[in-house]
C-alpha cells in the first residue's frame, strides 16, 4: 500500500504529459489560426491517436502549422516556471511534463521530415526548410531531456528516492483525469 501513491504519481504523469502536451499543442494551431484569420473546422484530441487540428479557412498556413510545436513548447515551460516561481509543492511534476513536450515536440518535427509525415509535410509544403525543422528538434529533445535530469528520485524512483506525497500524486491524477475529460469532450 505504501508504492500506490508513487504508482499513481508515476501513472498519473505519464498519462497526464501525453494529454497535456497534444492539448498544447493543438492549441497553438488554434490560436495561430485565430490570430492569422483562420477558420477551425475541427479538432481531433484522442489519447491513443495522434491528436490534429483541421480547418476551413487557413490564410496563412506556415505561422499555423509552426504555433502548433512552438507553443506546445512554450506554454509547458511557462506554466512550470511560474509554478517554480510561486513554490508550488510538486512542481517538479510540471518540469517533468515540460521536458516531455520538449521531447515529443522536437522528436516529431526533426523526426517527421524525413517522412514527411503531419505538420512537417505542411512546414516543408509552404516554404520551411529541412535545417529549420532539425534545428527545432536539435533545441527541443535535448532540452526536455536536460529537463528530466535527476527529476527520478521525486518519483520515489533510485536509491535517493524521496517519499511521495500523496497531495502531489492525487493532484496529479485529478489533473489527468480532467485532461481525459476534457479529451473526450472535445
Amino acid at each position: 500500500m505504501k508504492r500506490f501513491p508513487q504508482f499513481i504519481l508515476i501513472f498519473s504523469t505519464a498519462l497526464g504529459s501525453w494529454l497535456g502536451m497534444q492539448a498544447a499543442h493543438e492549441l497553438g494551431h488554434v490560436l495561430g489560426a485565430y490570430l492569422t484569420g483562420g477558420q477551425v473546422a475541427r479538432v481531433v484530441l484522442y489519447p491513443l491517436t495522434i491528436s490534429r487540428t483541421d480547418l476551413g479557412v487557413n490564410p496563412h498556413p506556415l505561422f499555423v502549422v509552426w504555433a502548433g510545436p512552438v507553443f506546445g513548447v512554450l506554454l509547458p515551460l511557462a506554466i512550470w516556471g511560474a509554478a517554480a516561481w510561486l513554490r508550488i509543492p510538486g512542481v517538479f511534476v510540471l518540469r517533468c511534463f515540460a521536458g516531455f513536450c520538449l521531447v515529443a515536440n522536437g522528436c516529431y518535427i526533426a523526426a517527421g521530415s524525413f517522412d514527411r509525415v503531419g505538420d512537417c509535410q505542411q512546414m516543408l509544403r509552404h516554404g520551411s526548410a529541412l535545417w529549420q525543422l532539425w534545428l527545432f528538434g536539435a533545441l527541443a529533445a535535448p532540452s526536455g531531456l536536460w529537463m528530466w535530469n535527476r527529476q527520478g528520485p521525486h518519483f520515489g524512483l533510485g536509491r535517493a528516492g524521496e517519499p511521495i506525497s500523496p497531495a502531489v500524486a492525487y493532484a496529479s491524477l485529478v489533473a489527468s483525469v480532467f485532461l481525459l475529460v476534457l479529451v473526450f469532450c472535445a
